[in-house]
């Protein structure tokens, strides 16, 4: 909702948060968790993500379903003693493996979110990246880049452009904004570009 409490219509209906199993050790990485979820809600997006009940993954999906939005999680049944602890909300849909769990959270989103995460987080998200380079997708990927969390990662990326690994059209298949309104209206507002690649995947 906006500030007059009115509903902001969105051109989607679920969006992938891609985001750690830890809440990392300070406090703004919570918060930013938990104002997603609200700004997810206020648009009346659903949630798709990890399946996990610990970390950053369970702020953002208890504070979505508490608000009375819908929560979809995948989780690989080998993590599920791992990454569920205490009661899960929404559906959890256990999944073989790794590589299913990412193929699942890919096909019923419509756009990604990376917040602050570790190793899993970044695989998740350049592995989206990676797709929308190849035109398999052309869904947005944006950065929740709290207190420049990512600054590194963006950087990188800026490097390897002015190396030519990356052709610069394809440095903008990610956003990123610094909280978790702007950053969804990027969303919102992304135009993708094609360079001639493969045939999006159906």
């Amino acid at each position: 909702m906006d500030m007059e409490g009115k509903v902001v219509r969105s051109r989607f209906k679920r969006v992938c948060v891609f985001c750690g199993s830890s809440t990392g050790k300070r406090k703004c990485y919570r918060d930013a968790a938990v104002e997603l979820a609200q700004e997810l809600v206020g648009r009346r997006l659903d949630l798709v993500y990890g399946g996990g009940s610990i970390g950053l993954m369970g702020l953002v999906s208890q504070a979505v379903h508490h608000a009375g939005g819908n929560v979809l999680g995948i989780i690989p049944r080998t993590l599920m003693s791992k990454e569920i602890t205490g009661e899960t909300v929404g559906e959890v849909r256990p999944v073989a493996d790794m590589h299913q769990r990412k193929a699942e959270m890919a096909r019923h989103s419509d756009c990604f979110i990376a917040l602050p995460g570790g190793y899993g987080t970044l695989e998740e998200l350049l592995e989206v990246i990676t797709w929308a380079q190849l035109g398999i997708h052309d869904k947005p990927v944006g950065l929740l880049n709290v207190d420049g969390y990512y600054n590194y990662l963006l950087t990188f990326i800026d490097k390897a452009v002015d190396d030519g690994f990356i052709k610069p059209s394809q440095r903008h298949i990610i956003v990123s904004a610094p909280n978790a309104k702007e950053l969804v209206q990027k969303l919102e507002d992304y135009v993708p570009v094609h360079d001639g690649v493969i045939a999006k995947a159906s």
